[in-house]
């Protein structure tokens, strides 16, 4: 069975590295919901954050171009090294999984529903939902919360 596409990289992460990962993402909205709705600048810095998919297929082709310059130029042999990385590279749209992604995801390489689920919590913060409307520093646990659960509904 093909796993779903927002959930395939998480099944095949460690489920310690997802948990730092979840972890990280929290502090960073309790950082900025007790800063106040004004410091939510971080928005910028997502839209720049690179997802697994982007620094995978970044790699691949990384590796890629690399195989096939050194198949060139010093032996044929080196030809193979691009099919690999092109199977991996299937494999990871199929499953999930390929063999950079744990390293990747110990580096803290996000998801981007993992990253959405950040922005959206903040935006939330921020009171662009009118439903959830922003609270200043004094009760920023509790913004942070409600934040979080928008983000995930």
């Amino acid at each position: 069975m093909i796993p779903s596409t927002t959930r395939r990289v998480p099944d095949n992460t460690a489920e310690s590295v997802n948990e730092e990962i979840r972890r990280r993402t929290e502090e960073s909205i309790a950082r900025c919901a007790a800063a106040g709705p004004e410091a939510i600048d971080r928005l910028a810095e997502l839209d720049r954050e690179w997802d697994t998919e982007r620094t995978l297929e970044a790699n691949a082709a990384t590796a890629v171009l690399a195989g096939l310059t050194l198949g060139a130029t010093v032996d044929g042999k080196w030809f193979i090294f691009p099919a690999v990385v092109a199977g991996f590279l299937l494999q990871h749209a199929v499953q999930g999984w390929c063999p950079p992604l744990p390293i990747f995801r110990r580096y803290g390489v996000r998801t981007q529903t993992e990253i959405d689920y950040e922005r959206y919590a903040l935006k939330a913060l921020r009171g662009d939902f009118k439903h959830l409307p922003a609270d200043g520093p004094a009760r920023a646990s509790a913004s942070a919360g409600r934040a979080l659960q928008a983000a995930t509904s």
